[in-house]
């Protein structure tokens, strides 16, 4: 038995409605919907200690459900003291399924951990209908173990939507639990 993620199943029964009166679209097809979501990790203190990308590696794998990708450095920077050719951070893109249980877990569970939070700032679309948020610490999943953590890392998440304007994907994320600030 194949299960539908939770998200995906609100997105089929009451996202698209909602979005076909509020915008007018005569078809279910064009109404907007997430692309993909990239999350990566930065490290440029990779450059001293190259093992720190194998922690940030399991810990960015446990938090997506999926084996991160190293990212490498394309240009040699000697004020860095970066070569070409470093790894210098680690991203995952999830699709379909996983993409849809991350951002769940992210709306309901992750968010509310993160300390003083007001909600996300609506402010992060790229004026294509792409939303970016970073974040500052990776223990607000809870899929990491708070004692097993050896730094603190930040990591940036990205929503592609198929959206056209950024009104549009604002909707679409805010129907889908997005906390956005007032």
């Amino acid at each position: 038995m194949v299960t539908v993620a939770r998200l995906r199943e609100r997105y089929q029964q009451e996202v698209v409605p909602q979005l076909q009166r509020t915008f007018g679209y005569k078809n279910p097809m064009q109404v907007p919907k997430l692309e993909k979501i990239v999350v990566n990790m930065g490290l440029g203190e990779a450059t001293q200690n190259p093992k720190m990308i194998d922690s940030a590696v399991l810990e960015l794998g446990r938090i997506t459900g999926q084996k991160p990708v190293v990212t490498k450095a394309r240009k040699s920077i000697s004020n860095f003291k970066l070569r070409a050719g470093m790894s210098i951070g680690c991203k995952v893109t999830l699709r379909g399924g996983q993409m849809y249980e991350f951002l769940d877990r992210l709306v309901s569970v992750a968010l509310p951990r993160v300390r003083d939070f007001r909600g996300v700032s609506g402010k992060a679309f790229d004026g294509r209908g792409n939303f970016a948020l970073g974040l500052r610490e990776q223990v607000i999943f809870p899929e990491i173990d708070y004692d097993k953590v050896d730094k603190m890392r930040g990591l940036g998440v990205i929503v592609t939507t198929t959206a056209k304007t950024d009104e549009e994907a604002r909707e679409l994320l805010r129907l889908l639990g997005m906390p956005f600030r007032l």
